[in-house]
This record gives structure tokens, sequence and C-alpha cells, in this order.
């Protein structure tokens, strides 16, 4: 198995029935795809999303796809499956409310369960990251260690930064993600919709460990302060400058800040 760093094209025969044919080219770093409601971004996305998150094993993304009618060419060109990250911003009720009620009561919504999912790789994080920083500093790397300490401190950094507005601050000793505010304690499932929105963002980046992943998002700026949209591409390249963003969303915000010529439009790409 050998992992891609990031996909050059995407090919999707017969959507909508056989009317369209979709070929993109992709960017490295930024690819965001626009246009108004209606015109199919959400559907070239699940497109390529739901065979991914289906696939299991060697071969299963390319395989996967491929049963789909959906071609992608990766790079390096050898490589037969890649690392990538899903992300659904709508806060919608968990449909079976008796699994919210198995796993923690708090746990209500969509965002709820991405984040109690998340909380667990942030646990997996924090585990492989003392034993990384423990090695290097073993080996005289003190540096190196401080450098692999820097990245979870940025991602508090940019929390505090983000929420303090509203009083809230990361709690840095806990093992998982909480939040103090005017002497109160609160969990990740505590906050509004547009903070836990932006924690499932900045939380999935940072548990990619700096590694090359693409990562999915469907009009992320759903619930967000239009200055946190104007923000959320730069804060995703800080915490993992080897992430392939391939995004929809038809905000002018989130392009605001140098990302307008990485914008495609669904009939650019329609054949």
């Amino acid at each position: 198995m050998k992992y891609a760093d990031f996909i050059t094209k995407i090919e999707i025969d017969s959507l909508w029935s056989g009317k369209k044919h979709i070929v993109w080219s992709l960017d490295r770093k930024v690819n965001i795809l626009s246009g108004v409601n209606g015109v199919g971004k959400s559907t070239i996305l699940n497109k390529v999303v739901a065979p991914m998150r289906q696939s299991h094993g060697p071969n299963g993304v390319l395989a996967a796809l491929e049963e789909n009618g959906v071609h992608v060419d990766f790079s390096p060109a050898d490589a037969d499956t890649i690392r990538f990250d899903v992300i659904r911003s709508f806060d919608r009720p968990l449909i079976n409310s008796e699994m919210a009620t198995k796993l923690d009561f708090q746990i209500a919504t969509e965002l709820d369960l991405q984040l109690f999912n998340l909380q667990r790789r942030y646990l997996d994080y924090q585990v492989n990251l003392g034993n990384r920083m423990i090695a290097a500093l073993q080996e005289g790397k003190a540096d190196e260690a401080q450098m692999l300490s820097g990245v979870k401190v940025r991602f508090h950094d940019i929390l505090d930064e983000l929420y303090a507005e509203t009083g809230k601050k990361v709690i840095r000793t806990a093992n998982e993600i909480r939040f103090s505010q005017i002497g109160e304690e609160l969990t990740a499932y505590q906050l509004s919709s547009g903070e836990k929105q932006m924690l499932v963002i900045l939380l999935t980046v940072l548990v990619e460990d700096h590694q090359p992943y693409v990562l999915f998002m469907d009009e992320p700026e759903v619930s967000l302060h239009i200055d946190w949209q104007q923000q959320l591409i730069e804060l995703i390249m800080k915490l993992n400058p080897n992430v392939q963003i391939i995004l929809t969303t038809h905000s002018p915000a989130l392009i605001m800040n140098g990302w307008v010529d990485r914008v495609t439009e669904v009939s650019e790409i329609e054949k």
C-alpha cells in the first residue's frame, strides 16, 4: 500500500443520469467548487466522498471509486490509496436518538457525534505526540521536541483567540477538549453551533498530525461568523501545511483572503 500526497484530477462519468461528465484538475493545496444552490456542488463532492468512505483494504479507495464511475489521479502516480477526512457542517439532530443516549446525554446532533469521534482521535494523537517528544529528547533533539509540542500549542492559541469574545479558554491540562468560561467548566458539546463547527474543522486538521490528507468539506461556512469564514482556509493550512482542501461553497467571504484564483465554477468542469 502506497499513500498519495494529493489528488491531481477527478473525473466522474455520467453524472445526473448520463447527462454530464465531470473533469476537474486540482491544485495541490486549495480547491473551491462554487455556484448557486442547485447546480450540483454537493452532488459532485458526494459522488467522490461516498465510495471513499465505504472502501476498505489495499486498493480499496481506487476500486470503490471506479465501481461508482469516478476516476482519480494521485500524486505520486503509483500511489494506490490516500488519507482523507470528511467534514459535514450541518448541525442536525441525530436520527437515531437511542444511539445518542447510549453515547452521552449531551450528544444530540451530527456535529456532537463528530466531536465525540474526534475526541478519541485527539487522545490517540496526544499519546503519539508524547511518545515522539520523549524519543526526540532521549536522542538529544530538544529543538525537534519543541517543534512537535508547538503544533498543539498553536491549536490551543487559535481556539483561545477565536473564542475570546465570549470569554472561553481551552483547559490545556485536560485530556479531552474542554473550556473554562467565567469560572465554569464547559464540554465541547456545550458550545454554540458555530463554535462546534469551527472546533470540528480545526480538531480534524490537528489530529492529521502534519501528514498529507485530503480534507473534503461541504459548505463549511454554515453557522460560521463572517470573520471566521475569512480566516478558515488560512487556519487550516497553519495546522497542517500538507493538507489538500477540496470544498464547496457559495460564500464570498470564504475566498476573500487570497483564494479567488482557486475557485472553480461547476459549469467550468462539465463536459
